[in-house]
């Protein structure tokens, strides 16, 4: 479980950060059915890029912790969440986006699980691997 984890965290990470750069760099051309969306837009939508990156970076620090911190996982998920959370009301609101923000809503509304479900198995196993009567550093 704990090689589960930082495996997704780290495949979280460099995705976000992927993701955010692309955006930054093509601003609406990087987004599905936006391409003529107008300078406000693109330039609501690099920032958003670059914000991304950063949230990116933070999966990164988080999986270069040793244990990942649990906390920081369940946090990091749960914005991710909120994300899906947005989709769903813009969904109910406007309607129907382009086919690839309905993916895009299914993986921000099914992974956060995924990852409060393993967030503290890291730390779980190395609790559970100290000697008795010694706490993990």
């Amino acid at each position: 479980m704990a090689r589960t984890l930082r495996v997704l965290t780290r495949l979280m990470g460099w995705a976000c950060v992927a993701i955010g750069l692309y955006h930054v760099a093509l601003g609406n051309a990087a987004i599905p059915g936006a391409g003529s969306a107008g300078a406000t837009v693109d330039s609501w939508g690099r920032f958003m890029g670059s914000s991304f990156v950063g949230y990116g970076l933070a999966w990164l620090w988080a999986a270069r912790q040793r244990p990942i911190p649990a906390q920081a996982v369940r946090w990091l998920a749960g914005v991710f969440l909120l994300g899906g959370a947005g989709r769903l009301l813009s969904l109910a609101v406007d309607g129907r986006p382009h086919w690839f923000q309905l993916v895009l809503t299914v993986l921000e509304l099914g992974l956060p699980p995924v990852y409060f479900w393993l967030a503290a198995a890291e730390e779980r196993e190395l609790r559970d691997a100290a000697p008795a009567g010694v706490e993990p550093a």
